[in-house]
């Protein structure tokens, strides 16, 4: 609102002397009721209504996340668990066209999922038991709870029941190959062009999320004895991407400049082997170096598919006319041998020998089968997917398949730090006082805290006077307790002419329990910080972030809160916690979210020029409308005076109904919101 305090004031007043309505916002209190043989005025649909007609239920506060207990039984030693928020509806959209791994156009179905993007926590159980309190968003009713045993990764999907979830691990029998030789445990690693790694097991077809790449990609080689997992990007430059299984960690090797679908790594020569069309190249996995290369004869199809090496070392390639061997002819080229038939009734992107060197492949398509071949006869199955008979789907693309093979030996994990969290297990294996980590809203998410400047006055509903994107990152120890919290925050929209600030108190925290404060931006001279950083004159640990949102806008900082002593995340309390704007340098006049409480300095003066929509001062209007709301996502604001419910087109139905209806109104589902009226 680049308008000045008084000016604003008298619009409202304005606006409220002209408004005329049903509805307590009303300003006008002379509504004449309808006389007997009036026509009735036509209802008008919720949808259409405008921001200050809206009928709110009472006690609904425009939360759109709730608060989950989560409890983890688990008396095995040295086991890792990830979290995740899970939502499993899978959306069917039209029909799109795209580009396939050679660039040549294809058409599919697109297929929207929402399912693995908010990591909450990691952790491991602390005397065979982790407790944890979280929030997801509302709509979302389960959880995905995935457990690391050494290399070993099993997941199970919960349902969050009356807020709660109580999961209990129950020791299954294991795989075991036969006593000839040594046992060994077979996992498909995956890959696909939304960057995404997962691993399906062979033997049940279980599905689990692993990773998120740093960049999509149609190939996937695993290096078994250094435990490293390759992939190319699938964009320019097309980087040779490295995943240590070990450490859970991704890092860029150099870039190659050309892409690809096939891939594998030669355990006799420590090269990876990559091919497009009909070219064969080697890659030196350590500086990404294209070292030699081959032409390919008598393929009938040159794009798609994948390479393999057998355990004798034979080079197994399939491209969309189907499965190949190839043998090099004394011409320094590779001749092929068609196997499969040609009438293949799917396009192969991917394949790997297991350790009974049966080849496994998926095809091409937004939810990919497992099939297995045999490379004598080119006899096939579907194994898993919509085509199989398992009743095992993974409603996903597999661009890529490799194997990982765990033995059953004994694997060296030290403990660099001594805090009894093996270094694989452990976010920070140099730090004895650190060991996992518990975000809000996810790992890789972004939540948003919104604001109205004028209260008490109405506003114009655009949210977008101080819009604050955040995520909280509490820092546990080998105890799961809270050592430190990380706030990352970044200004997303600056709709005021006042200067505002932006802070957060900790209701269940003390000043004492805070040691230090860093990462603040305090320009303007009127908070008053204590020697840790905290605010001074408060009863509750307070953090100031910045004192002036103008200067803050689009500007990505960091705020870390040490403790004097671990504390529990309940005591830590429930991000964002109590987040409030202070309006226009003055420091008594606090905005909060709906029924919080001000903080020791805030005051709730009634006595204001105008009308006051805010007498009982807990951030409500009469009809329920707020000042102030927290959108568990990534929330773009509306442009300058335009109503949140104009720019969202499901709010009203979402307000009106108490948050039962359209819970997911945020987002940028088809249909969800006009973009001409977002800020960019």
């Amino acid at each position: 609102m680049k308008t000045s305090q008084i000016v604003l004031s008298t619009l409202c007043l304005v606006m409220a002397l002209t408004f005329t309505s049903c509805v307590k916002d009303s300003l006008d209190p002379n509504v004449e009721p309808e006389t007997e043989g009036e026509t009735e005025e036509p209802v008008v649909p919720v949808g259409e209504l405008e921001i200050t007609e809206l009928k709110i239920p009472s006690g609904f506060e425009f939360k759109t996340e709730k608060e989950v207990t989560l409890t983890i039984n688990d008396n095995t030693s040295n086991v890792k668990y990830d979290v995740y928020a899970y939502n499993d509806e899978v959306l069917t959209g039209e029909q799109i066209t795209y580009l396939n791994e050679e660039n040549e156009e294809e058409t599919d179905v697109e297929i929207s999922v929402d399912n693995l993007n908010h990591v909450i926590f990691s952790g491991m159980p602390s005397g065979g038991k982790i407790e944890h309190t979280f929030v997801v968003p509302s709509y979302y009713e389960k959880l995905y709870i995935r457990r690391k045993e050494g290399f070993s990764y099993t997941s199970s999907i919960v349902n969050i029941t009356s807020q709660e979830v109580i999961y209990t691990y129950s020791p299954q029998s294991g795989k075991r190959a036969s006593a000839a030789k040594p046992m060994v445990e077979d996992y498909l690693y995956c890959v696909n062009g939304a960057g995404e790694m997962f691993q399906i097991d062979p033997v049940n077809g279980d599905y689990t999320f692993i990773s998120d790449m740093p960049m999509g990609s149609w190939t996937a080689a695993i290096d078994q004895e250094n435990k490293v997992l390759y992939s190319i990007g699938r964009s320019k430059p097309n980087p040779l991407m490295k995943y240590d299984m070990v450490n859970d960690t991704w890092t860029t090797i150099g870039d190659l400049g050309i892409g690809g679908p096939r891939l594998d790594y030669n355990k006799n020569d420590g090269l990876l082997y990559f091919s497009k069309n009909n070219t064969l190249y080697t890659i030196d996995p350590q500086n990404a170096n294209i070292l030699s290369n081959w032409k390919i004869n008598g393929l009938h199809k040159k794009n798609g598919g994948d390479l393999a090496f057998a355990d004798d070392g034979t080079i197994f390639l399939c491209s969309f006319s189907g499965l190949y061997k190839l043998e090099l002819n004394g011409n320094g080229e590779y001749d092929t041998t068609r196997i499969s038939g040609e009438d293949l009734p799917f396009e192969p992107t991917s394949m790997t020998f297991d350790s009974n060197q049966e080849l496994w492949l998926a095809n091409n398509g937004g939810n990919s089968n497992l099939i297995v071949m045999d490379t004598e006869t080119g006899g096939w199955e579907y194994r898993y997917g919509p085509l199989s008979t398992s009743g095992v789907s993974f409603d996903r693309t597999i661009n890529d398949l490799t194997t990982f093979r765990i033995f059953d030996e004994v694997t060296v994990d030290p403990d660099t730090d001594g805090d009894g969290i093996t270094d694989s297990n452990d976010e920070y294996p140099d730090d004895p006082d650190k060991a996992f980590e518990q975000f809000t809203p996810s790992k890789y998410g972004w939540g948003t805290v919104a604001f109205e400047d004028l209260w008490p006055f109405l506003g114009d509903y655009d949210f977008n006077d101080t819009a604050v994107n955040y995520r909280f990152v509490a820092i546990l120890n080998a105890d799961n307790m809270a050592v430190q919290l990380d706030i990352h925050f970044e200004v997303s929209s600056d709709g005021a002419a006042l200067t505002n600030a932006f802070g957060i108190e900790f209701e269940s925290i003390p000043p004492s329990l805070v040691e230090s404060v860093t990462g603040t931006v305090l320009t303007e001279g009127y908070i008053n910080v204590a020697a840790n950083g905290l605010e001074q004159g408060q009863d509750r640990a307070v953090v100031i972030l910045f004192d002036n949102n103008e200067t803050m806008l689009h500007v990505p900082t960091t705020v870390s809160v040490k403790f004097t002593n671990p504390i529990t995340t309940a005591q830590l309390g429930i991000a964002p916690f109590n987040p409030f704007l202070i309006v226009a340098k003055d420091r008594s006049k606090e905005i909060h979210l709906p029924n919080r409480f001000r903080t020791t300095l805030g005051v709730n003066d009634t006595s204001v020029e105008g009308v006051n929509r805010d007498i009982d001062g807990n951030y409500q209007t009469d009809s329920g409308l707020p000042w102030a709301i927290n959108i568990i996502h990534n929330f773009k604001p509306p442009k300058e005076s335009v109503p949140i419910n104009q720019a969202y087109n499901f709010f009203n139905q979402w307000a009106t109904s108490g948050g039962n209806s359209y819970e997911d109104w945020y987002k940028d589902s088809t249909g969800y919101r006009n973009e001409a009226d977002l800020k960019d």
